[in-house]
């Protein structure tokens, strides 16, 4: 055989092998997260070898607020993000910089994701109620945060005003926390997981949000580049979280989407608390609602945005359609045209 055409051959083969091999291994993915509950079905789907399955090595990302996580996908230190919508992450989606590929955990009601928590001060001198509110300071993590959102929809809906309260931007979940359990805050915004902290230091529990005011807090989202050049690897990344999200769904909820523990609850528990280092048993009680098809509410995100813009959060003009890439995210039926 000529020299040349064994070494075109020669070329070829070796190529096929190196792809072959290229597809073999796992991809690493980095994934942008909060330390709380709503993480949840991604523990599942690392637990449950979802990820691997789709040839994804994968790896968590801790960090102390939501926005940090939207600022991260942008910086490219992650693939993705899995927590909170803010008026960060809509800031950026307006500078087309990052793009919601999903919807995953939402307020509702008969479920606990985030609580309105009273500090032992306050406790002791009944401040018990969202009456109470009014001319206190309430610990939330950021400026524009979920926890800040929750804050201005809870006055929408009780009649006061945002101004009649004094936001206590904390940076992080836990020094919310620790402000509410050392009466630096007299409320507080916290995620359940920190519930058995608040009462054992003496405070308590005035309401969770989802009972209150349901909406979409929680999405996943990625760098606009990324959404636009890596289709297959995002397709394989929500393919694997909707597997973790229907498993998640099934453990504590009913068909028709009330508050249950299923067959499967125990397991998935143990999965959740060994990631929190929290008791499972405790954590039975703080299980936040997770769409099975991880479906998005676009009308919610327009109010969002909305009551951003309004209290000068978002500084560039952006609208939920310029935020949610459906070439990927799936809206709620009402939302569906």
């Amino acid at each position: 055989m000529n020299s040349r055409v064994f070494s075109w051959f020669a070329l070829v083969g070796a190529l096929a092998i190196s792809i072959a091999t290229a597809r073999a291994e796992p991809t690493a993915i980095k994934i942008g997260v909060l330390k709380v509950g709503a993480t949840g079905p991604v523990y599942v789907g690392l637990a449950h070898g979802y990820f691997t399955e789709v040839g994804f090595k994968p790896e968590l990302i801790y960090f102390g607020a939501g926005s940090a996580v939207a600022e991260a996908v942008v910086a490219g230190s992650v693939d993705v993000g899995v927590t909170g919508l803010t008026a960060g992450l809509y800031n950026l989606a307006g500078q087309d910089q990052i793009r919601v590929i999903s919807g995953l955990h939402r307020e509702w009601p008969g479920f606990h994701e985030l609580g309105y928590f009273a500090s032992p001060h306050s406790w002791a001198m009944g401040w018990r109620t969202f009456k109470d509110f009014p001319g206190h300071s309430v610990a939330i993590t950021t400026i524009g945060s979920t926890t800040h959102y929750a804050l201005g929809i809870l006055a929408e809906h009780e009649g006061f005003k945002l101004s009649d309260v004094q936001p206590l931007p904390m940076q992080q979940i836990p020094n919310s926390n620790s402000a509410v359990i050392g009466n630096k805050a007299d409320f507080g915004l916290l995620p359940s997981t920190f519930s058995a902290e608040v009462t054992k230091a003496g405070g308590g529990l005035v309401g969770w949000v989802g009972d209150v005011t349901p909406w979409q807090i929680g999405a996943v989202f990625t760098a606009k580049k990324t959404a636009d050049t890596q289709h297959d690897m995002l397709a394989r990344f929500l393919a694997a979280m909707r597997k973790s999200a229907h498993d998640y769904y099934d453990a504590f909820t009913t068909p028709d989407g009330k508050r249950r523990d299923g067959p499967t609850a125990p397991a998935i528990l143990e999965i959740i608390s060994k990631q929190l280092e929290e008791p499972a048993a405790r954590l039975d009680n703080e299980v936040p609602y997770v769409d099975p098809q991880m479906r998005i509410d676009l009308s919610d995100i327009d109010h969002q945005v909305a009551w951003y813009t309004e209290h000068h959060m978002i500084k560039v003009p952006v609208t939920g359609k310029q935020v949610v890439d459906l070439r990927y995210a799936l809206p709620m039926k009402s939302d569906a045209k």
